[in-house]
């Protein structure tokens, strides 16, 4: 049986350039667990062992009917309380809110034949097999960004605020808006990796 490979089937979804670009996207299927506070806290973490453990329960259902496939990069959407922290540009945002006060949703994207019955399934197994109840949390989820502004981020996440600038003085220049929320997607595994050489997908959906 042949496995499909996500970021090979959905290039344009998991590729970008170090500079800025136009990007437009349909919608896509995934996994999803929603939280909030600091990223390098435990919740985060835990939320990110959630995930897997169903992800890879969909994978196992699609492969016993043929349809099997690699589980591909974590990504996480970020947003905030505009009305308690105002509505700061996207690069002064890391700067100015709290790493608390951040909500998140994390995403795992499923190739387009899953649906909500299967990740059901996969979160129902994951409960009363392997006897994790917090994956009750997890459930699909769909997305549709449309038009984007991307770059691909190398270096530490703490450095994101230069990138990110970048893509509000491209947004700028080009007369868009905001228009969804902030995306990263994390090419590389940062258990594994240097801060240096970490590569991360920047989204931010405009019109």
């Amino acid at each position: 049986m042949e496995k499909l490979d996500l970021t090979k089937l959905y290039k344009s979804y998991y590729t970008a350039k170090t500079t800025p670009e136009i990007v437009e996207f349909d919608t896509a299927r995934f996994v999803s667990i929603q939280g909030s506070g600091d990223p390098s806290g435990d919740a985060f973490a835990a939320d990110i062992q959630l995930l897997y453990p169903v992800a890879y329960g969909v994978k196992a259902l699609c492969k016993a009917s043929g349809k099997d496939f690699g589980v591909p990069k974590l990504e996480g959407l970020w947003w905030f309380d505009e009305q308690q922290f105002g509505n700061p540009g996207i690069a002064e945002a890391p700067l100015k809110v709290p790493r608390s006060a951040w909500e998140y949703r994390l995403l795992i994207r499923m190739p387009d034949f899953v649906d909500a019955a299967m990740v059901a399934s996969a979160v129902d197994a994951v409960v009363t097999k392997k006897k994790i109840p917090e994956a009750a949390n997890i459930h699909y989820y769909e997305m549709t960004e449309g038009k984007c502004v991307q770059m691909l981020h190398i270096g530490p996440y703490a450095d994101e605020p230069a990138s990110l600038q970048k893509i509000h003085d491209f947004s700028q220049l080009h007369k868009l808006a905001k228009n969804g929320l902030h995306h990263e997607i994390y090419l590389s595994d940062f258990r594994k990796t240097a801060p240096a050489a970490l590569k991360t997908i920047l989204r931010e959906p405009v019109k």
